[in-house]
């Protein structure tokens, strides 16, 4: 086993052994900030071939992760998975040269970029137990793109002298969580190398030997002091707030993820699924986004389509979607309608009209607005079960008429309009987004989305209809449905006008986790780039993010809350310190998002299931759970000279 070489060395591992740590939390955070920087040098990019990382291209590379010490969950292999998909193969044991072979081929077959990370063995090993697996990697390098990160004093280059066959090898001087995280990020270019051998590692890279890679491309994972932030202030207060709320019955569990200057600096859960105690909720769990969808699907899709001259804000939708043509909407403007301001109604309570006894509309004479799924649905609406007319899956036990879709469109486009002008929150113009939008695309809504923007940014649980990609048990519940759905609703949208377009719309039902979501703010933030792509441009996000209506009234920006003009207590669920060019949006499933870009980049998002089981629980609201939290955020942040 080779001798520590450095002071340096040991510097850094003192880093990774105080930041996960309570001692950590008595070091001042300049201190921090100096060992984490130390660490980050202490990791070096000592080949690139071809320049493969950083990798690019996450919606068309399957990448495979292999641990040849057998950790299970490691940081290294969580923080890759928190860039995109990884696979984790088990390596076989004792396979023949001839085995070991063919499972090369397999694998080389199945996956395009193959990572492995390689640990020192223990001190007391003669020959360290990774050496069993020698060939599997040996017989994989030689058939497929590889990246080998190594940890510690470059023990296993000692034993592997055809490691080198690898494109890609990263040796990090120190050990431990961080050591790992920040290799990881490394190769999706999160975090930039520039660090040098302070040692011999092989008589190929003697000491001195080091590359640079470029850094800043996605979001960085750190301690808040890097990012210039309290860290026991932001843990204490905000595990204060969110157990206040879960105590007081507001929700049964929640996550909040907070970032600044493009680093994730906080990312916990608290409590459970459901309020049976059985199911911690975990960091990458998945929620139903509610009307947080609004930015996170049609946005993104009208931003970028604004961007490449496909859309005018300010022509009549009518020229894009020709049913709406010889209506009172015909004249309606994309401008108007994403700022809420077209005298659009509020929403319009679709499966009501279904009910027999009831009149077809909201505002035809017969309407009654508190009726309750007795089972007796007017005819071509609903079915107990499937069959090739009822084909659109609304539960298990209910399905909809295939053409019921165009009830729900039509009964937008007859509508009346608002009598006043001015700002009415309305659902109603989301709904046509996912119509008008593949008209100028030629794709299909979720398939355009996926393939522009949720894919190439690594953010593969946002989806529609998650069930047919995830787990259920991955999935948090959201209501008890007892009005309409008869059932809990677990992995299908929450939102019931959303639930009767087979779960694909433009103002609800989209799912994902935090970390996936932050990608997307993050890209926001970045001016509409991301991972060294450019997705929208910084002027269209300019214009979309700036009051658009404030001189009548409307504080709101396309698609986008902002603050209003004053601060409403009782209104407002952003911080009172948000600065007027921030912006975000809200869910009603008890979903939040905020951006700050006056502050560094601030990101908030918090992610729970207030509407189990009921949506009559206010108490989210009440209180003030949200603007509470977001607050703390800026009080977290340290003064710098």
């Amino acid at each position: 086993m080779r001798k520590l070489k450095s002071f340096f060395y040991l510097l850094c591992n003192l880093a990774i052994g105080m930041l996960p740590h309570t001692a950590k939390a008595q070091t001042s955070a300049d201190t921090i900030a100096a060992f984490y920087r130390a660490l980050e040098q202490s990791i070096v990019l000592v080949r690139n071939e071809n320049s493969l990382i950083p990798l690019k291209s996450l919606e068309s590379i399957r990448i495979a992760y292999y641990d040849l010490n057998d950790e299970r969950g490691s940081p290294l292999e969580k923080t890759l998975a928190k860039y995109t998909n990884i696979a984790t193969p088990e390596l076989p044991d004792g396979l023949s040269a001839a085995e070991a072979i063919l499972w090369a081929e397999q694998q080389a077959r199945q996956y395009d970029v193959c990572v492995w990370g390689i640990r020192d063995g223990t001190p007391d090993e003669t020959l360290p137990a990774y050496l069993r697996y020698q060939f599997l990697l040996r017989s994989l390098l030689e058939r497929k793109p590889g990246i080998v990160v190594s940890f510690g004093t470059g023990q296993a280059y000692q034993f592997f002298h055809w490691i080198t066959k690898a494109r890609t090898l990263i040796h990090s001087q120190a050990q431990g969580a961080w050591a790992e995280s920040l290799s990881a990020q490394a190769i999706f270019g999160a975090v930039g190398l520039s660090g040098k051998l302070t040692y011999d590692l092989s008589s190929d890279f003697s000491a001195g030997t080091g590359l640079s890679s470029a850094g800043g491309l996605r979001l960085r994972y750190g301690p808040p002091a890097i990012a210039g932030m309290n860290e026991t202030l932001l843990r204490d207060s905000i595990a204060a707030i969110v157990q206040q709320g879960i105590a007081a019955g507001a929700f049964p569990g929640a996550q909040v993820l907070v970032a600044r200057r493009g680093i994730v600096v906080y990312h916990e859960a608290f409590g459970h699924h459901t309020y049976d105690g059985l199911q911690p909720v975990t960091t990458d769990d998945i929620y139903d986004l509610a009307s947080v969808t609004k930015i996170s699907s049609a946005l993104p899709a009208i931003m970028q389509l604004y961007g490449q001259g496909r859309l005018n804000l300010d022509a009549p939708l009518s020229k894009y979607w020709p049913a709406l043509k010889k209506s009172n909407k015909a004249n309606l403007t994309a401008r108007a309608v994403l700022a809420h301001q077209a005298r659009l109604m509020a929403w319009i309570p679709f499966w009501r009209a279904t009910l027999k006894g009831n009149a077809q509309y909201p505002w035809e004479k017969g309407w009654q607005p508190s009726m309750r799924n007795t089972g007796a649905f007017k005819p071509r609406t609903f079915a107990a079960q499937r069959s090739k007319a009822f084909s659109v899956l609304v539960t298990d036990s209910l399905w909809l008429h295939k053409k019921y879709k165009d009830h729900i469109l039509d009964a937008i486009k007859r509508s009346p309009l608002n009598e006043k002008p001015g700002f009415v929150y309305s659902d109603l113009s989301f709904y046509w987004w996912p119509e008008i939008l593949p008209r100028l695309t030629k794709t299909d809504f979720e398939t355009w989305l996926k393939r522009e923007f949720y894919h190439p940014l690594g953010a593969f649980t946002l989806t529609y209809n998650p069930l047919r990609y995830f787990p259920k048990n991955r999935i948090v519940p959201t209501e008890r449905d007892t009005f309409f759905r008869m059932t809990l609703l677990h992995g299908r949208v929450h939102d019931e006008g959303a639930a009767m377009l087979s779960g694909v719309s433009g103002h609800a039902g989209l799912f994902g986790s935090a970390n996936d979501l932050a990608k997307l703010l993050q890209m926001y933030l970045n001016g509409g780039e991301y991972g060294g792509r450019r997705f929208i441009p910084a002027a269209v996000l300019e214009e979309f993010t700036r009051c658009t209506f404030c001189s009548e009234g409307n504080h709101r920006a396309l698609g986008f809350d902002r603050p209003m003009a004053s601060y409403d207590h009782s209104r407002a669920l952003y911080a009172s310190s948000a600065s007027k060019r921030s912006f975000g949006h809200s869910g009603y499933t008890g979903t939040f998002v905020w951006a700050d870009p006056d502050n560094d980049g601030l990101l908030f998002i918090f992610l729970s299931n207030r509407v189990y089981p009921t949506r009559d629980n206010r108490l989210l609201t009440d209180l003030r759970i949200r603007p509470r939290i977001h607050q703390v955020l800026y009080e977290t942040l340290l003064t710098e000279e």
